[in-house]
């Protein structure tokens, strides 16, 4: 047994060493991230900060650059929370030299320099590259939703909006007459352009409430531009069937699916009814019809399916909604980031954006966007183009084969006719879900290439079946869902507002995860 405790010496002097490069081991991420910052062109964000003039000399905007990054690698985006642990945590006292920046500093420092940081991230991107990662043999491409700084609870539909509008608006106009009366009775010319008295305190609200309104005006046009479209494509399905070709797909609501069900119930009613016909004249004619006899019109399954979805349609068609009725407006915009969306996710909806990320086999992040639609399908085409202006930047400086796209992977929310047919480099797209994906594999598998004359469908279905084809989607998951999940413990939530800010941090989390990324390849 010991026989005492260690003293504890708290007045004792010099506790740490003078020299601040012994206070951490030479290993140390922030040794790597000072090194890497100093390397890089900064000269963005110096242009964002103000030298000269009265007052004490501002932050040298390379050490507020290592606080913001090295906060994001260890997943702290706080700037409060930056500026305690520059107080009490050894590795931020290094990176701010222990010249204590103002958390009001760092935050407008993350503010004013949101297009410097679309720069950072393709810096890093080529640091990573001369360091022998960003692997782009295979890049896959997903979707996440990342909750914006915004209540779900602020979303707010035409009606309200106008209302808000048009209130604010006769609340000027009164402010402005009353002003204009005081000023007249004491005789004082004014200028037209000051504010009014009381909209100070208001005035960020009442823009927001505008944005929003905007917003939701753009959305309506937008949606009865789609529901044109729509009926146009549920017109020209109807005339195709009507003269007797064939269609595919799910029949699409609106005011044609009624006479396109009916349409399809006479044509199978006639179909079958021209085997049965057939038959009675074999058998008419004294000769013995081959197979066994066709089912009764009545009992035929494809007319039973079909008379379902005719009385499906029959009852929509005759359903009306009650004019007191209370519904939920179809285009709502948040007052308090009124870019943001509504985003559906497993665990229901988030008020956020659809972050896109591109991931190379050796878990790189090549490319990253912001997108306002919880669909994937419009992304895709450009993170491949971002995809191969990222590699042809990379090959360029390095010529390194390594950084020449192979094959893109991406999942089933990324399948349309366009996307598959679009040019671009090679690509695997699943067409439909995992577990069916697996089955079509092992009951029909295939070799060579497709067969010619295959449409885009056809030709990726024939890719996907084959070994080489299921052995290279096989990467997919593995490749982009680990980086997705190691980002989102980095930036689960945006701090600023709007989609530019949105963007902006972003390009700054991918930054300090590709950091890390190089940091412990090249780690001795």
């Amino acid at each position: 047994m010991a026989k005492g405790y260690r003293p504890v010496q708290r007045d004792q002097v010099l506790l740490l060493p003078p020299d601040m490069r012994e206070w951490l081991p030479s290993d140390h991420l922030v040794w790597f991230l000072l090194e890497t910052i100093e390397v890089l062109d900064t000269s963005a964000f110096d242009r964002c900060r103000r030298v000269g003039g009265a007052g004490a000399a501002g932050y040298d905007p390379r050490m507020l650059l290592g606080l913001l990054v090295y906060g994001y690698c260890r997943g702290i985006r706080s700037s409060r929370q930056i500026e305690r642990l520059c107080s009490t945590d050894v590795a931020f006292r290094i990176l701010c030299a222990q010249d204590v920046p103002d958390h009001c500093t760092i935050a407008r420092f993350r503010a004013e320099c949101q297009h410097a940081f679309s720069e950072l991230f393709t810096q890093v991107l080529m640091v990573a590259g001369r360091a022998g990662l960003a692997k782009f043999g295979t890049v896959a491409i997903d979707g996440t939703k990342i909750a914006a700084n915004a209540s779900i609870d602020a979303n707010r539909g035409h009606q309200w909006l106008t209302e808000q509008v048009a209130r604010m608006v006769a609340e000027a106009d009164r402010t402005d007459a009353a002003e204009d009366a005081l000023l007249a009775g004491q005789n004082i010319e004014h200028s037209g352009d000051r504010v009014p008295s009381g909209w100070g305190d208001r005035a960020d609200r009442a823009r927001r409430i505008r944005e929003a309104a905007e917003e939701v005006a753009h959305q309506l046009t937008r949606q009865r531009k789609d529901e044109q479209e729509r009926s146009s494509a549920a017109r020209e399905r109807l005339d195709r069937i009507l003269a007797g070709k064939s269609v595919i797909g799910r029949i699409p609501n609106g005011p044609h699916r009624l006479a396109e069900a009916e349409a399809h119930l006479e044509r199978e009613i006639a179909t079958h009814q021209a085997k049965l016909d057939r038959r009675a004249a074999i058998i008419a004619a004294g000769r013995k019809p081959m197979g066994p006899p066709p089912v009764p019109l009545e009992q035929h399954s494809r007319i039973i399916r079909t008379r379902r979805a005719v009385e499906a349609a029959r009852v929509a068609a005759q359903t009306v909604t009650s004019p007191d009725a209370q519904s939920l407006p179809k285009a709502v915009a948040n007052t308090t980031d009124p870019q943001s969306r509504l985003m559906p996710t497993r665990r229901g909806f988030l008020q956020g954006y659809n972050a896109q990320l591109a991931v190379t086999s050796d878990q790189i992040i090549a490319a990253v966007q912001i997108g306002q639609s919880p669909n994937d399908i419009a992304s895709l085409v450009p993170m491949m183009d971002a995809c191969q202006r990222a590699a042809a930047m990379l090959h360029t400086a390095s010529g390194n084969t390594d950084h020449l796209i192979g094959v893109v992977l991406a999942d089933a929310g990324y399948c349309s006719d366009s996307n598959l047919a679009a040019p671009g480099p090679e690509r695997l797209i699943a067409l439909n879900k995992t577990r069916d994906h697996a089955k079509s594999v092992m009951e029909q598998p295939v070799t060579g290439p497709p067969p010619d004359g295959a449409s885009p469908r056809q030709a990726m279905s024939h890719r996907l079946r084959t070994p080489e084809g299921s052995q290279l989607y096989k990467r997919r998951a593995a490749t982009v869902e680990p980086g997705i999940g190691n980002l989102k413990k980095i930036l689960n939530r945006f701090s600023g507002r709007g989609f530019r800010s949105a963007q902006s941090e972003l390009n700054l989390a991918a930054s300090a995860f590709n950091l890390m990324k190089i940091h412990r390849a090249t780690i001795r």
